[in-house]
């Protein structure tokens, strides 16, 4: 859930920013509109604010350079935004209770003790809740629009599961940091040339020990500028292709380019590298009944529905298989009684994941909410296994799709943001 940090310290950011004065205050202005949206100063505040709580001073770039690049992510979210608004994204209230209590769980707080700490802090718990819902219909969005685009052939995965296999490949995980020097297509030679001259120069810095997040912060134009280039910890399969076919044989405190990929010039830094994985999985074999909303099913009555089956198996009038069978909206599954055989349950979507994950045998969960409808599971049983072909077939998969993923979320963005209506009409100087 460490996605939310940032968006929890601007909620109190905000909340802070409402104590009463007798002094006159300027009202919010209207920076930037973006199509029929906006970006307000109080906007860009608010995330300036918060970068400077997550850097050290002597990171931060210029003001002028950091609400630059804060208002090229709050352009970049607020089109998202509007993008889930059009196709009729939302995040009903019972999804958003069910990530917030995993957040509540991750920091070992009850849903009310959470309440209780935003609230010493300020945050008030309907805002705190709508910043929430924000990031995850971004999320949301995203995954949509992005898997649409993605094309993974069962010769590319046979491919690759066979290399994995000959090379035995290690499951080593890096810690990376990046900066990208944006080049745009119709750059012309000098262009091109200069900004290959200023990212051999950042390379020579930072070999000269300069601040990664300090350079990051001024010069990145890639997607973790604002966090000082820090893209965390990461497995090959996890990376954007450009980045795990540099890796190599490199090691801790290797700086990687400059080198050249289709939206510019990178540098790469592995800041450090752990770990193995384990063949050994944990699998579970579970059986689910989906009832899709329609214009006929609301939510209310699909869970109504899946309320009534719930009491219907636990009375004896009625099997879960039976249940299955009549009514799951899953084919696949339905005409097994709802079986879904043994699996890993990484290749569920998260909120299934979660709830089979935490589960115990033989109890049916409450209704819940997926992207493909409403749900119930039980978890018929869990085993460990040496799964090594399946496994490495799954693994296969999954560096597919994470790759693929990964490239085509940066070309859809650009997209978006190409194909856009963007007009600053306020000073970014007036925010400083």
């Amino acid at each position: 859930m460490n996605k939310w940090t940032k968006a929890v310290l601007a909620v109190a950011i905000s909340a802070s920013s409402l104590s009463v004065s007798a002094e006159p205050t300027e009202l919010d202005r209207v920076v930037t509109v973006v199509n029929e949206g906006v970006v307000l100063s109080s906007d860009i505040n608010n995330l300036k604010k918060t970068v400077a709580l997550n850097a050290k001073a002597d990171t931060l770039p210029p003001q002028d350079v950091l609400e630059q690049q804060i208002l090229d992510q709050l352009i970049i979210e607020e089109l998202q935004l509007q993008e889930a608004q059009r196709m009729g994204i939302r995040i009903d209230d019972s999804r958003l209770e069910q990530a917030i209590a995993g957040v509540a769980k991750d920091k070992n707080l009850s849903v009310d003790a959470l309440r209780s700490q935003l609230k010493q802090n300020g945050i008030t718990w309907a805002d705190y809740r709508e910043q929430i819902r924000r990031e995850m219909t971004i999320g949301e969005v995203r995954n949509i629009q992005v898997r649409r685009r993605i094309s993974i052939l069962p010769q590319e995965v046979e491919s690759l599961a066979a290399e994995l296999n000959a090379q035995n490949l290690e499951k080593v995980e890096y810690h990376l940091k990046h900066i990208q020097l944006r080049v745009d297509e119709d750059a012309d030679k000098s262009q091109r040339d200069g900004t290959l001259a200023k990212a051999n120069a950042l390379v020579t810095e930072l070999k000269h020990g300069k601040s990664f997040a300090a350079l990051a912060l001024a010069n990145s134009k890639g997607p973790k500028a604002l966090d000082g280039g820090d893209w965390g910890w990461m497995r090959l399969e996890e990376m954007p292709t450009i980045f795990a076919d540099q890796i190599g044989n490199k090691g801790k405190g290797a700086i990687i380019g400059p080198f050249r990929s289709g939206v510019g010039y990178h540098i790469l830094k592995i800041d450090d590298v752990k770990g193995l994985q384990s063949v050994a999985v944990t699998e579970v074999k579970a059986r689910h009944i989906l009832i899709k909303p329609s214009i006929i099913v609301s939510d209310e009555g699909a869970k109504r529905q899946l309320n009534q089956m719930i009491e219907q198996i636990k009375n004896g009038d009625k099997t879960f298989a039976e249940l299955a069978q009549l009514y799951s909206a899953d084919p696949g599954s339905a005409v097994k009684g709802g079986d879904l055989g043994w699996q890993t349950t990484d290749l569920y979507v998260p909120e299934f994941k979660d709830k089979v994950d935490n589960l115990p045998e033989g109890q049916i969960s409450e209704p819940f909410k997926t992207v493909h409808g409403w749900h119930i599971v039980e978890v018929e049983d869990r085993r460990q296994a040496d799964r090594t072909d399946a496994a490495m077939q799954n693994r296969a998969y999954r560096i597919l799709l994470n790759r693929k993923f990964n490239e085509e979320a940066q070309a859809w963005l650009q997209e978006l943001r190409a194909g856009a209506y963007v007009e600053q009409v306020g000073n970014l100087d007036d925010n400083s």
